[in-house]
């Protein structure tokens, strides 16, 4: 009695697709953290309109006395509980720079008018704005390794579909799309 084996022998293409799948789909678990530094950022940053999203900034006046000098203004601020006045500058005749802990301001001495601005820091944003501009020592590697992910992601997906929906028939164009738009906007711009 012959044994005979029914199993054909596996195709080569089989198996690279299935090391392909399983190597998109684990690293596609491994990026979701950096995936989201990234996509967070990148948004905030898109839409930042002159302004750096990870700071607030609140506008505040307040009416003085006019005339004040340097030490007089430094008093009255301290008495009056505001933020901490660090220093004083002389900007011209009337005009002086207030350097706040924290944010700036300006008093002018002919209407007794003081305009300043706080910044107080949204530690979230800041740091993965940090992350994304590659600000943090030693982040290069994941910059990098995020980066090879990425292309890994978009060559290794175009062989993991098949059949009507993969890259030889319904894929072929949303690839051409894909590739087309950003061309487009090149030319665009």
């Amino acid at each position: 009695m012959t044994l005979s084996n029914n199993n054909p022998p596996k195709k080569t293409g089989n198996k690279v697709a299935r090391w392909l799948r399983i190597i998109h789909r684990d690293l596609g678990f491994l990026m979701v953290g950096l995936c989201l530094v990234y996509g967070i950022s990148g948004s905030l940053l898109n839409h930042m309109n002159g302004k750096d999203p990870a700071f607030k900034t609140t506008e505040a006046s307040l009416q003085l006395d006019k005339e004040l000098t340097n030490e007089e203004l430094t008093v009255l601020w301290a008495d009056k509980k505001l933020p901490e006045l660090k220093r004083v500058l002389a900007i011209d005749d009337v005009h002086s720079r207030l350097m706040l802990n924290g944010g700036i301001g300006v008093y002018n001495s002919a209407t007794g008018l003081v305009d300043y601005e706080l910044h107080s820091k949204n530690e979230f944003i800041y740091w993965i704005n940090k992350l994304h501009y590659n600000k943090v020592k030693g982040w290069s590697f994941m910059a990098d390794l995020f980066a090879f992910s990425l292309i890994f992601f978009a060559v290794s997906g175009l062989f993991i579909v098949k059949g009507k929906h993969g890259i030889a028939r319904r894929g072929k164009w949303y690839l051409l799309a894909g590739l087309v738009i950003p061309v487009v906007y090149i030319f665009l711009a």
